[in-house]
């Protein structure tokens, strides 16, 4: 029986897996929380130079009296050691926590991707070799090691992100790795691989999409951490002197007696904005976790049709069951429809 191929008009990509995940994390209370707190911290930053009262890098002349002075309404939030506003300081210093959060995660997600995409793919003795290179860098203390390269390297931003974001990838390497080798032993990608298809190709169309959304996940995790990394290389004196960040004001709040002065405003306030943001940060990771897990949704060359069974009515299950024909066929199939994706289109091989 000869098969007649028609070729059907093409149809956009599906949209339902990204809204799904987008429900998903807008119905999370925790993932809610977690972006609110994110974006409000996101907003101050940029907004900083319209919102903030003073410019922290400005110079001014300052008095022993307005040395760690207590909240007021010229001042919200007091004054520092040097007679500057805390408030102003709090959200200049939210535009080099965050960059230095973003900057240096980006960096470890593109190191761990690449490593752990590799060594899960290709596997064998180069699979081996990179997991043991990984192995090498976790078991490394990652704040010892910071001190010594930030130390001998120089205190400056730049260093600061590359440092973090070179110590902080192999967590996304082993995750992603193990993500891989699970995908590409799916049976859609030994289809792909039967039929032709080449490594460039499957990466591309069918390992990346279900192992970037673990990445992106695991990103923002990331992100926590590096602001505290950041933080506490800041903390102990080995921060960027000429920009000011959380942990600049809790070294400088710690070093030159606010303890002793009492000022509590001057520790409390950019302890408490990195609380927030790793907060934030650590919650809305959880949620995308949970929302854009690959083994949690379709694979993304369906489409969009639903997998579960539809409920049946109360007549459809009122209805006796019927009685086979002995003299009949003993399967019978109807409206069966099955299609083959192409470059051009669904390529329809059986219709009916």
């Amino acid at each position: 029986m000869a098969a007649l191929i028609e070729v059907a008009s093409p149809r956009s990509a599906p949209t339902a897996p990204p809204r799904y995940a987008i429900r998903i994390l807008l119905r999370s209370p925790m993932g809610a929380i977690g972006a609110a707190m994110l974006l409000l911290a996101l907003v101050v930053a940029v907004a900083a130079p319209l919102i903030a009262p003073y410019d922290p890098y400005e110079t001014v002349h300052v008095t022993i009296e307005d040395i760690y002075q207590k909240p007021s309404l010229a001042h919200p939030l007091g004054t520092d050691d040097a007679g500057k506003d805390v408030l102003s300081g709090l959200m200049y210093g939210a535009r080099v926590s965050l960059l230095v959060g973003f900057s240096a995660a980006s960096i470890a997600l593109l190191i761990g991707g690449l490593i752990g995409i590799v060594a899960g793919y290709r596997g064998g003795r180069l699979g081996s070799a990179l997991m043991r290179f990984t192995d090498f860098f976790l078991v490394i203390p990652d704040l010892a090691l910071s001190i010594v390269i930030v130390a001998i390297a120089g205190q400056s931003l730049t260093n600061i992100i590359l440092v973090i974001g070179a110590l902080g990838w192999t967590t996304t390497a082993r995750l992603v790795r193990s993500q891989t080798l699970s995908v590409r032993e799916r049976k859609y990608v030994l289809r792909a691989r039967a039929i032709g298809a080449g490594d460039r190709h499957i990466l591309r169309h069918h390992i990346l999409p279900q192992v970037l959304p673990l990445m992106l996940a695991n990103m923002v995790l990331v992100i926590s951490l590096a602001i505290l990394a950041e933080s506490t290389l800041a903390f102990i004196g080995l921060g960027d002197p000429t920009v000011i960040s959380w942990g600049q004001m809790l070294h400088f709040a710690f070093g030159r007696g606010a303890v002793s002065a009492g000022a509590w405003w001057a520790l409390l306030t950019p302890g408490f904005a990195i609380v927030w943001v790793v907060l934030g940060t650590t919650l809305l990771g959880t949620a995308l976790e949970e929302a854009l897990n690959p083994r949690l949704k379709r694979h993304h060359l369906e489409k969009g049709r639903s997998l579960a069974i539809p409920p049946r009515s109360a007549a459809d299950l009122a209805l006796p069951a019927p009685t086979p024909d002995p003299n009949g066929p003993i399967l019978q199939v109807r409206d069966l429809a099955i299609e083959f994706e192409s470059p051009s289109g669904p390529l329809r091989a059986v219709d009916g």
